[in-house]
């Protein structure tokens, strides 16, 4: 059953050409329910005419023409995420942000936490708390990115997403989100402070995986996820994970 047809602008993108993952993840989320396990199998296109369907199996896919990019089902994150910083610590941590200099940055014109998006971009700056591979940063989502007074579920997917990816991908690797396990706990609502705070879980391989949160300024978490990187193989290509853990 066709839900409805979407088109990715071409200002949400991650690596060059396709749609940040987050993003998309949150999309298909937001089809879902308040917690979700999506699993990106191709790269999400920008500009294209996209269909989110709903399958006699109960999965919710997101689809260009006869390629399925994305699945999700409804699912929990399983992780124990750390202690948050507070508002001040994290702004501290940003400064550390590794992803600032541009030829650190494995896409440094992502729209979520690119150095050369400073003026339409969110501006996720995630940096180490201490020595325990904890990041941190502040987020004060713009009004832009809400629709009935709260933030897009593809935002919040989208924030969580890059700060995992530092949290766990290897240095001078180019790796990409492979699917994310997330809950909404509160509504994120445009122009308030948050704390974004990721952490590493485990590799093997080429695979990798984190944790994220964003918690209010007072503490209280409104959102989670647990996320599985893939990096990418000499031709360029991710390596499709098997099916996510809940």
């Amino acid at each position: 059953m066709i839900l409805d047809q979407v088109t990715i602008p071409a200002r949400f993108n991650g690596p060059p050409g396709t749609a940040n993952g987050g993003c998309v993840c949150g999309l298909v989320a937001a089809a879902v329910g308040p917690s979700a396990c999506v699993r990106l199998l191709h790269p999400p296109p920008l500009l294209a005419p996209l269909e989110r369907r709903r399958g006699d199996d109960g999965m919710l896919r997101l689809r260009a023409g006869e390629t399925t990019i994305a699945e999700g089902r409804a699912a929990r994150p399983s992780v124990n995420a750390p202690t948050a910083p507070s508002p001040a610590a994290a702004a501290r941590a940003a400064e550390g942000y590794a992803g600032r200099d541009a030829e650190r940055h494995p896409f440094p014109t992502c729209f979520v936490c690119g150095p050369f998006r400073p003026d339409d971009g969110m501006r996720i700056s995630p940096g180490p708390v201490g020595n325990d591979g904890v990041l941190a940063c502040p987020w004060w989502p713009t009004a832009d990115l809400a629709a009935n007074g709260v933030i897009d579920r593809r935002f919040v997917g989208a924030a969580l997403d890059c700060p995992s990816g530092f949290a766990c991908m290897p240095p001078g690797t180019r790796t990409v989100l492979g699917s994310m396990t997330a809950s909404l706990e509160a509504p994120v609502e445009p122009e308030r402070e948050y704390v974004v705070t990721a952490w590493p879980i485990a590799s093997q391989g080429r695979k990798h995986r984190a944790g994220s949160t964003i918690h209010d300024a007072h503490g209280r978490r409104v959102a989670v996820a647990e996320a599985l990187w893939i990096s990418l193989r000499d031709d360029g290509q991710p390596r499709v994970p098997a099916a996510p853990r809940p």
